[in-house]
């Protein structure tokens, strides 16, 4: 009997330790110390400047980056060079429809490792309520309590967000009017714990 019980508790021993999972740690983004860029370009020039981050979180196992998600607030977009008429432009229907969509999401739904600290991340974008799935390079660092996200350069097809105002793609006639159909955006992310 006494070997039938050492048995069975040493079974449920084995088995607790295959089944125990670690839980997953979330990191929450830090909106002050984190930051997004934006880089469009037409014929003849280009337009930069900023949005803020509303919240953020990114989840580890051990390490490795599992998921996560921001939220950009798009009432805080802004330009390098101040131009109140482009900025009142970009608020626009033609643009982000600000008024009607205050905010733009990305969920991660994949990453792939690429390599020490670098993966390749998948995720929805979501802008002026319409959803595309985005693929970009990351490098991503975690340091005990402190996680750092860059991913530069991200091309942004803008039209597939019903983003066409000057877009050589709807309109053929525009000529060196045009406004390219990518944008891109640069990504500074750093969580805590």
């Amino acid at each position: 009997m006494k070997k039938v019980s050492l048995f069975s508790l040493l079974a449920s021993i084995s088995l607790l330790a295959f089944t125990f999972k670690a839980a997953d740690d979330k990191f929450t983004v830090d909106t002050e110390k984190s930051s997004i860029q934006w880089l469009a370009k037409k014929i003849g020039g280009q337009h930069d400047g900023t949005v803020k981050l509303r919240e953020g979180s990114l989840t580890f196992a051990g390490n490795t980056l599992k998921g996560g998600s921001f939220t950009m607030d798009m009432t805080s977009i802004a330009l390098s060079e101040p131009s109140q008429r482009l900025l009142d432009h970009l608020k626009s229907d033609d643009f982000f429809s600000v008024a009607k969509n205050s905010a733009s999401r990305f969920i991660i739904t994949k990453v792939a490792a690429a390599g020490k600290d670098q993966a390749y991340i998948t995720g929805n974008l979501t802008i002026k309520g319409i959803t595309n799935a985005v693929t970009f390079p990351a490098t991503i660092k975690k340091q005990g309590s402190i996680v750092a996200a860059v991913a530069k350069g991200i091309r942004i097809d803008r039209t597939k967000f019903d983003i066409k105002f000057r877009s050589a793609s709807f309109f053929s006639s525009i000529g060196n009017q045009a406004i390219e159909d990518e944008f891109e955006l640069s990504i500074n992310l750093v969580a805590k714990k």
